[in-house]
């Protein structure tokens, strides 16, 4: 199988396409992760090239494809991730866990023959997700087949053709939405996109009644019998786990905590081990919960 993807933007830049012969010489170029900005903001390659980036800061970061393209794991400080560009395109990323820190990567070279690219590289068990691209050719009524490669699965299979659009664009809507990682390709006039994936983390939901939470966990999964940990945000912006929860036959449980005086937020969290194979760790909405 391809390598996994590690996590929220919707995609606003065209993806990549298929793959032109490489160059003799490669290079490498290095982007520093700063506390509010990617150095340089945009880094300009040739096709071929690979992009190095460094974490320079004391915090983690993490480098996410606005289109799925490239997802980093969670960089510690000091850590590094790289990745290739095989394909010229104007790809924008961003900062997992800080959005609002965006970066470019300029890839020239020969065009692509055709584009994809996913509205959500990363979404919550049965998001919905859609699709996109364009044909080089910039006609309407051109046939583009789309494939498909869900975990553990270790090949591409065809999953349906759609028609192209006004300047060859095309898209498709992913229903039913992805139940664990996925990659896609889309195909045209013999040419094969660069691949895409969209990663899945398991739905968490909490509720808090009568001094009791309730917690269930969805997913194409089972989750019984795994656990999940109650955090409560600290004053200091940092999530603190106050008990490890674990989950009943329905993927689901009920349990109390101590609080103390006054209001706290509480979520439930799932870590990547426990949400299992072809998923990324998990995480409920927070609630207000108070106490007199």
């Amino acid at each position: 199988m391809k390598k996994l993807f590690i996590p929220l933007l919707a995609v606003a830049a065209l993806a990549v396409g298929a793959s032109p012969a490489m160059p003799a010489s490669t290079a490498t170029v290095t982007v520093q992760i700063k506390r509010l900005s990617f150095v340089p903001t945009t880094a300009s390659i040739k096709t071929g090239d690979t992009v190095r980036w460094v974490n320079s800061d004391t915090q983690n970061h993490q480098v996410v494809s606005n289109n799925g393209s490239f997802v980093s794991p969670i960089l510690g400080p000091g850590k590094t991730y790289s990745h290739r560009f095989t394909a010229a395109a104007i790809y924008r990323y961003h900062d997992g866990l800080n959005a609002a820190v965006k970066g470019t990567v300029r890839v020239t070279g020969p065009p692509p023959a055709v584009t994809i690219g996913a509205s959500l590289p990363i979404i919550v068990y049965g998001q919905q997700v859609t699709l996109s691209g364009t044909a080089s050719s910039g006609n309407p009524n051109e046939r583009v087949t789309i494939y498909q490669q869900p975990y553990p699965q270790t090949s591409f299979a065809e999953m349906t053709t759609v028609l192209t659009t006004t300047g060859g664009a095309w898209n498709l809507v992913l229903t039913p939405s992805p139940k664990t990682l996925t990659q896609y390709q889309a195909k045209w006039n013999g040419r094969t996109s660069v691949t895409v994936g969209v990663q899945v983390r398991p739905r968490i939901r909490l509720s808090y009644r009568n001094g009791r939470f309730t917690t269930i966990v969805q997913s194409a999964a089972s989750h019984a019998r795994r656990s999940v940990q109650a955090q409560r945000l600290s004053r200091f912006g940092q999530w603190v786990t106050l008990k490890k929860v674990r989950l009943g036959g329905q993927s689901s449980a009920v349990f109390r905590l101590t609080l103390p005086t006054g209001k706290s937020q509480i979520r439930v969290a799932m870590s990547i081990n426990q949400a299992g194979a072809g998923y990324l760790a998990g995480y409920s909405p927070t609630i207000t919960v108070r106490r007199r």
